[in-house]
């Protein structure tokens, strides 16, 4: 059983890097372009639909953490 599980383990960080390479790609992918990625992942579309929006809510949470805790270039001049 723990080969399985390992093979498992990697098959789905083969997956996420897969899906990680396509946002970067592309953050807002069509629906053509979701079934393809769920052909190559091996998920239905809803799944990659469900998927690309919660990556782009972590995107744009880190974005705001990025842009509220970037001391160096402040907003304002004056």
């Amino acid at each position: 059983l723990p080969i399985s599980f390992s093979l498992n383990n990697a098959s789905f960080l083969e997956q996420l890097e897969e899906l990680e390479k396509m946002f970067q790609e592309d953050h807002y992918p069509d629906n053509e372009k979701r079934r393809e990625i769920a052909a190559v992942v091996g998920v239905t579309p809803q799944r990659i639909m469900v998927w690309f929006q919660n990556r782009r809510a972590k995107w744009r949470k880190s974005e705001k953490l990025n842009v509220k805790g970037n001391k160096k270039y402040p907003t304002s001049s004056a």
